[in-house]
């Protein structure tokens, strides 16, 4: 059984969204205080964090900065926070999905479960291949790391599972509707920026050209281009 942390203050929320959880197969434990927060993710390193934005003593993102780096599951925000600016702040610090509240039990099980499959190398590859190369750029899935002119690039979670996508369709262009529904687990509305924050943050750590872009192109209306002759 997976096991998912659910840090939530709302102690009402949080016994209804742990029983239906538990409903659906996993096992779940409560932590309802931002301070205690970090440590309980990294002592138990859960298969999946639901995160609260607003939370005593440290908030939500706070906590996500604090064990991003030493925790590799997924983290979801469910928040009551809906601006656009508070989204962009989740993923930022390493959110690997944003929920604003009232969230339905369907939506949030389906992008759970979304988040999940990202953690396991078949549901993103969708065949046995664990290594792809484009030019000096190199994605090794197993191991989840990203060379380039074989200088290790630091990445997260989030950010590889995008590049893999993009890497193992290079020279194609790879439709945003296909990457929003794969990334994220949703349809893609219209509004979604998520991908496109991913995209810059890739284009900066790749040293691509942010104002001229030449190895992540953007396909105006349609999604994003690898191209396979710029590493």
């Amino acid at each position: 059984m997976q096991h998912i942390l659910l840090v939530e203050d709302d102690a009402e929320l949080a016994q209804w969204t742990a029983d239906y959880l538990i409903s659906k197969g996993f096992t779940v434990s409560v932590c309802d205080h931002g301070d205690e927060a970090a440590n309980a993710i990294l002592e138990s390193q859960p298969d999946a964090v639901i995160l609260d934005g607003m939370l005593p003593g440290l908030d939500g993102l706070d906590v996500c900065k604090a064990v991003r780096h030493q925790y590799k599951g997924p983290i979801l925000m469910l928040t009551a926070r809906d601006e656009e600016i508070d989204e962009i702040l989740g993923l930022e610090v390493g959110a690997d999905d944003y929920l604003v509240k009232p969230v339905k039990p369907r939506i949030l099980l389906a992008r759970i479960k979304a988040a999940l499959r990202r953690q396991h190398p078949n549901s993103i590859a969708q065949s046995d291949e664990e290594c792809v190369s484009v030019g000096g750029l190199i994605i090794t899935l197993s191991s989840r790391s990203v060379l380039l002119n074989e200088q290790e690039i630091n990445v997260s979670t989030n950010e590889f599972d995008l590049l893999w996508l993009l890497a193992k369709q290079a020279g194609q262009v790879v439709e945003r509707q296909y990457l929003v529904n794969e990334l994220r687990g949703f349809e893609y509305d219209g509004f979604d920026r998520s991908i496109d924050l991913r995209i810059s943050r890739l284009r900066k750590k790749l040293g691509d050209d942010s104002n001229e872009p030449f190895k992540i192109k953007t396909v105006w209306g349609r999604g994003y281009l690898m191209t396979k002759d710029a590493w």
